[in-house]
């Protein structure tokens, strides 16, 4: 009984601040849509938080529908959350998810619409492993930059998201551009698309981002590299009196949290968007932030806040139509479960919640890291 008391109090140290985030957003956006009924044609409606989150939840998982709809809003989210997860865990701020997203994305749709005649089981996984490298080799240029020249990663990713939406506006416009169509964009994919494994919209890139979860964890706990990345994150100095490579490692971490966005980008392009066009949005690179935070970094939380955030994405039309409630409040929640999240001292004051030492240390490693402290590939 002791051991299980242990292990719950451990958990709940853990996912409190999590819990209590997601809770505290959802009371003050209650509050939010109060006070904003107040200036619509309803007149003031105090219960309609509850109309509106009730449809939220009935439209995310109220009908076989809205699960498919939320697993696949949720898949991309989980492959984003890893890719900036796996970068914290190194002391990285991977912010540039979204151009590793468009690259990955646009990759996969090149190479698909090239290979649509070709039979699926070939197209398919082609097409897949090139948006994975696109996402890799744009991970890696930044993590380069970091370990040999100390460039602050948040800064050249900030700077290589411009820079895909201008390269890859360029590249459809003069490149790529498929035939027989008004505005730029790439051909069909043909076969090269994922199979549909449920219902109209369950594909098979689900089954790879939760594989993906699992691989992630593998590598962090049960290999060498990933011991080296969680050390390396949390003192770098450490790691490399201790015989470890900082350069390396922070260049591999970088080179895989990009190959997770890139694959991130080529499902959703091979699984729900079907063509790559200028002005295709990369929200899910920012979302995937807000992702990695609730899911504290660890694969297993990433995975229950990327089905969290595909629920909001999924239930909100419900919500919208039935009560009026505008989808944009979505934006506003996330954004608070952010701001509760970043106020973690404050929230485990107020509440009186003790942390468990790595989520401490890991909070600590990121704030250095976006403050500009000490770079962990730094040194020989």
């Amino acid at each position: 009984m002791s051991r299980l008391r242990r292990a719950a109090g451990r958990i709940w140290r853990v996912a409190s601040i999590p819990l209590l985030a997601i809770i505290l957003a959802f009371i003050v956006a209650a509050v939010v849509i109060v006070v904003s009924s107040v200036f619509t044609s309803t007149g003031l409606d105090v219960f309609l938080p509850l109309g509106a989150y009730g449809s939220l939840l009935a439209g995310a998982f109220g009908s076989g529908t809205g699960i498919s709809n939320t697993l696949v809003a949720a898949a991309p989210l989980i492959l984003g959350g890893l890719a900036v997860g796996l970068g914290f865990k190194a002391g990285l701020f991977n912010i540039g998810v979204a151009g590793q997203f468009l690259v990955g994305a646009f990759a996969a749709a090149v190479v698909g619409a090239r290979l649509a005649g070709a039979p699926g089981v070939i197209a398919a996984p082609v097409a897949l492993i090139a948006g994975a490298l696109g996402g890799a080799a744009f991970g890696f240029i930044p993590g380069f930059l970091k370990a040999r020249t100390g460039a602050h990663e948040v800064v050249t990713t900030i700077m290589l998201n411009n820079a895909a939406v201008l390269l890859l506006t360029w590249a459809v416009n003069d490149l790529v551009r498929a035939p027989g169509f008004s505005f730029p964009r790439t051909g069909d994919l043909g076969h090269s698309a994922l199979p549909i494994l449920l219902g109209r919209n369950v594909h098979l890139g689900i089954p790879i981002a939760v594989l993906a979860v699992f691989s992630v964890r593998w590598l962090l706990d049960r290999t060498t590299n990933g011991f080296e990345i969680r050390t390396v994150g949390q003192n770098p100095n450490a790691a490399r009196y201790a015989g470890m490579r900082p350069i390396f490692i922070t260049t591999l971490t970088m080179t895989l949290s990009g190959l997770l966005a890139g694959v991130a980008g080529a499902i959703q392009m091979l699984g729900v968007i079907g063509f790559y066009a200028p002005g295709i949005t990369a929200s899910v690179g920012f979302d995937s932030i807000a992702v990695a935070l609730l899911g504290r970094s660890d694969p297993i939380g990433i995975l229950f806040a990327a089905i969290l955030f595909g629920a909001f994405r999924a239930g909100a039309p419900l919500m919208q139509i039935e009560t009026s409630v505008p989808v944009e409040i979505i934006d506003i929640i996330q954004a608070l479960v952010i701001l509760f999240l970043a106020a973690d001292l404050i929230v485990r004051r107020v509440f009186r919640v003790r942390a468990a030492k790595p989520v401490i240390s890991e909070l600590a490693t990121v704030t250095r890291t976006w403050a500009g402290g000490a770079p962990p590939g730094g040194g020989a």
